[in-house]
């Protein structure tokens, strides 16, 4: 049984010794101490306002409601500040149907229904009844509460859930045996008491921090937040944080720390400690713990993990290891001749540790770049230009490594931040070079078998051996040449035509080959180009050939012909068109210039249809002229009713000899 003592004392009896007992209010500014004194936690000024104090053990439970009827802002004590109503209602306003807020603990277990509060309707009449109406009652979920129509009792017939309805607004009336209503409706509050039945969850993971090594002490890392969903109001949802665990414990098993109340994990080492390059892992893990009812033993509690991630900074200078560096290559190669190893302490995952290479000494001709290796940041030295053995046999580089990242103030790059690399240079047997190349000369086409071309000229790079040089024909298409294999003289062996299918644009190539006497020997190409000049040594022909004319022509009109020559200008056109007279009757056919290039056979007369030939004789403009005959076979064929007959109708009719001149060449020589 719970009740009042005086004004401020609370006490309860289960009639077995009240062990684990328990008192909860209804609002979150009061408390009741374990003496069962009640006190205010905040200023009270809200008079008339009604309390419920709950009091449980394992074996009973009981409730006291308490109005406020002092008028002071109190805070402390509760002297003359409540009075007992446990079986009188306060009256609120003039009216029959009075009714208090009813207060239930979530989570009560069987029996079920039980008794929570009871409606008074002091001028009730007789044969009327109460009636409760709601969300909770006849509106989903239904059937939570009920009525005692006759007493006003309300019941709960199950368990509660304050997560899930914190508080029901009901409605009482009273009607009439016809079910009309007399008074009301009149609301009724029902408010569930939270009870701490949910652990502290945090939802927002993973949780993943980074702080800088060498950060000062008391550096935010990151923010544990949970979430408790129990009434905020409540102790049950007010979380403290701390740290439970922290994996690796070195340098210090402590080092961090979480705001108990706002869940802020700082660092607590000194700088010197939150040395990435010195921690045993500078990856953390903190098992993160949050606890309700303000962290009380009672709480309930929730975890998750923190990863606190100890980020890299610049603060070691990437230094090699050696100071002198050997490297050998054959002279004429290109490509890596050596990989420079360096050692940097920092995170091989950031520009803190990536090194960058420069040569600053002994590259002047720019043969030598280098490179980072970006799995082994290693430098990659190589040769991109070719060296020559005879020019220097020995270089020595000096370089300096640096990081991508620039360096923390107080620490900069030393001597060993360069190294010196010597190359020696190996002499390789290198082929004779021609010069110039290629080698180019004029001349006049059908000069003379023997005549002299010029002397080539190749020399051998490899100075100080003092190797000789031979010389011979690598490729010769129209095989016009022969070298001489000691002095290099090129004649030639045919005559040389530019007009051959191996001459292109007019130029002739030939490629000759300068053999060391090297061990093994080594092979030089050169390559010779001749530009052939044109000599009228090609007479003009004509196209076509054949040609057909109706024996009733209106229009006399035969072919036209075309000339062309292999030579070039001034050897070509203007072409000069003639009949050869010698072996042609007069008045039957005549030729008239078109153009330099075409002229127009015609007849002066029809023909009887028969296939004749007549001699054409075309001459060039070159100086000597030449001139070639060609016979142009005319056939004259019927042509009745849009049909032509060509068949020959009798004996062949020549206009020449019975042997033709084919070709009369001017007696100048050429």
């Amino acid at each position: 049984m719970l009740s009042i003592m005086g004004a401020l004392q609370v006490t309860f009896s289960d009639c077995k010794g009240n062990d684990k007992l328990r008192y909860e209010v209804s609002s979150p500014y009061f408390k009741v101490n374990n003496d069962g004194s009640l006190v205010a936690l905040r200023n009270i000024t809200a008079v008339g306002k009604t309390l419920f104090v709950h009091a449980r053990t394992p074996h009973a439970e009981d409730m006291a409601e308490l109005v406020i009827v002092g008028g002071k802002d109190i805070q402390g004590s509760l002297q003359d500040i409540f009075k007992f109503a446990r079986t009188s209602p306060v009256p609120r306003q003039k009216r029959s149907i009075v009714v208090s807020p009813i207060l239930i603990p979530e989570n009560q277990r069987q029996p079920f229904p039980r008794d929570v509060g009871k409606v008074v309707d002091s001028d009730r009449p007789e044969g009327s009844k109460f009636r409760l109406t709601g969300k909770g009652v006849d509106q989903e979920p239904k059937g939570i509460f009920r009525i005692n129509e006759n007493t006003g009792s309300v019941s709960v017939t199950r368990t509660l859930d304050r997560e899930t309805i914190a508080t029901y607004q009901l409605f009482v009336e009273t009607t009439d045996v016809n079910g009309k209503t007399l008074e009301g409706p009149v609301p009724l509050e029902v408010i569930v008491i939270d009870q701490n039945d949910n652990r502290p969850i945090f939802r927002e993971g993973p949780y993943i921090g980074h702080v800088m090594e060498g950060s000062p002490t008391g550096t935010t890392v990151m923010r544990m937040t949970a979430f408790d969903a129990d009434d905020p109001a409540t102790d049950n949802a007010l979380l403290r944080y701390n740290i439970r665990q922290q994996t690796p414990d070195k340098p210090s098993p402590n080092m961090f720390y979480i705001d108990p109340e706002k869940g802020d994990i700082v660092t607590v080492v000194s700088p010197a400690l939150l040395d990435r390059e010195t921690l045993e892992n500078p990856k953390y893990e903190l098992i993160i713990e949050a606890q309700d009812m303000a962290g009380l033993d009672v709480g309930l509690t929730g975890t998750a993990t923190a990863t606190i991630m100890i980020d890299d900074k610049n603060d070691h200078s990437p230094k090699f290891t050696k100071k002198e560096f050997q490297a050998t290559v054959e002279e004429g190669a290109v490509g890596v001749i050596v990989n420079l190893t360096v050692e940097d302490k920092d995170d091989p995952t950031t520009g803190a540790w990536r090194a960058a290479y420069t040569i600053i000494n002994g590259n002047p001709g720019q043969s030598f770049e280098i490179h980072t290796n970006p799995q082994t940041n290693e430098g990659m030295l190589s040769v991109v230009k070719p060296l020559d053995y005879e020019i220097s046999a020995f270089h020595t580089l000096l370089i300096k490594v640096e990081n991508e990242d620039p360096l923390v103030p107080d620490v900069s790059y030393g001597p060993s931040s360069t190294a010196t690399v010597h190359i020696t240079v190996l002499d390789v047997n290198e082929g004779p070079v021609f010069y110039p190349d290629p080698m180019m000369v004029t001349k006049r086409e059908n000069i003379s078998v023997g005549s002299v071309l010029l002397t080539v000229n190749a020399t051998d790079p490899d100075s100080l051996q003092h190797q000789t040089i031979r010389y011979s024909v690598y490729k010769d298409p129209a095989g016009w040449l022969n070298i001489n294999p000691i002095n290099g003289t090129v004649d030639t062996r045919a005559v040389l035509d530019r007009e051959s299918p191996f001459v292109h644009n007019s130029v002739y190539t030939a490629l000759f080959l300068a053999i060391d006497s090297g061990n093994p020997p080594a092979t030089g190409t050169g390559t010779l180009l001749i530009t052939l000049e044109d000599v009228n040594d090609n007479a003009p022909f004509i196209y076509p050939t054949v040609a057909e004319v109706c024996d009733d022509a209106k229009n006399l009109s035969v072919v036209i012909l075309g000339a062309s020559d292999k030579d070039l200008h001034p050897n070509t056109d203007p072409f000069k068109f003639e009949i050869h007279k010698q072996a042609v009757p007069d008045k039957v056919w005549k030729i008239s210039k078109i153009n330099n290039t075409h002229a127009l056979v015609s007849l002066f007369q029809n023909l009887n249809k028969a296939n004749y030939h007549l001699p054409i004789m075309v001459t060039d403009s070159g100086k000597p002229p030449m001139t070639n005959i060609t016979d142009l076979r005319v056939q004259v064929c019927s042509c009745k009713n849009s049909k032509v007959d060509c068949n020959a109708a009798g004996d062949l009719h020549s206009s020449v000899t019975s042997v033709l001149l084919l070709s009369l060449f001017s007696l100048a020589c050429l």
